[in-house]
């Protein structure tokens, strides 16, 4: 009896957790409620032939496989269609326009003040005053875009020049290179223990260790403060 639990539950976890990785990585927060939906049902009836010894274990998996293929179906033709994609995800509300608050749009979202200042807040504002538009996205998230005056500051509006964004690329983990990450930077393990030599850092201590295509090192100790390396790495956007 308990290996047969153990079974179906390994069974089903595998089959859940493969469903959900083709469904997608997009956190619960950033669902469409047709996405919403079709996952808490699965989770639901992932649980009962777990449990369910009594239950042929095809009567769970056969639903879930179901479900999943309902999720590709609506999501190809949401793709395909604008209309049939309205339809199913509905379409951003603004809630706050230059003249203020929207309270038709607010009781047709069944928000709240507390509602919306909560999400105001979560944008980084705090006064109504700040906001030129605020936008109720499909997924239940909202969105701020700020008067003229609020904006914050960058290098852009100041006039400053900076040097190109660039991705960092780990290239340690507990004191253990990671050679995937070596070959795409064209780096080898000798280039990292100079780096650390020169810093009197042993490799053992290294807890993690990122370069970006600059040539910036980012270095964070097992134990101390982190450290940042300028080294004569050009990368050159090769990753």
């Amino acid at each position: 009896m308990t290996y047969t639990l153990i079974a179906r539950s390994i069974i089903i976890y595998s089959l859940v957790f493969f469903l959900i990785r083709l469904m997608g990585k997009r956190q619960i927060g950033e669902m469409q409620p047709f996405e919403l939906v079709i996952t808490l049902i699965i989770a639901d009836l992932a649980t009962i032939p777990m449990a369910e010894t009594a239950l042929p274990l095809v009567h769970g998996i056969i639903p879930i496989i179901t479900l999943a293929i309902l999720h590709y179906l609506l999501t190809f033709v949401s793709q395909k269609s604008l209309k049939f994609r309205k339809w199913l995800n509905g379409k951003p509300v603004i809630v706050i326009n230059p003249d203020g608050i929207d309270f038709q749009a607010m009781k047709k979202l069944n928000m709240n003040f507390n509602d919306l200042m909560e999400g105001i807040r979560g944008c980084g504002y705090f006064n109504l005053e700040e906001i030129l538009y605020a936008i109720m996205q499909t997924n239940g998230t909202l969105t701020v875009l700020p008067r003229s005056a609020y904006v914050p500051l960058n290098a852009t509006s100041v006039g400053i020049k900076v040097e190109p964004a660039s991705l960092p690329i780990i290239l340690m983990t507990k004191g253990k290179a990671i050679k995937e990450n070596l070959v795409i930077t064209k780096l080898d393990e000798n280039f990292i223990d100079m780096q650390l030599k020169k810093l009197n850092i042993p490799k053992r201590e290294v807890a993690f260790l990122s370069i970006n295509s600059s040539g910036k090192m980012y270095i964070q100790p097992q134990n101390g403060k982190y450290i940042v390396v300028e080294t004569n790495y050009k990368g050159e956007g090769n990753w």
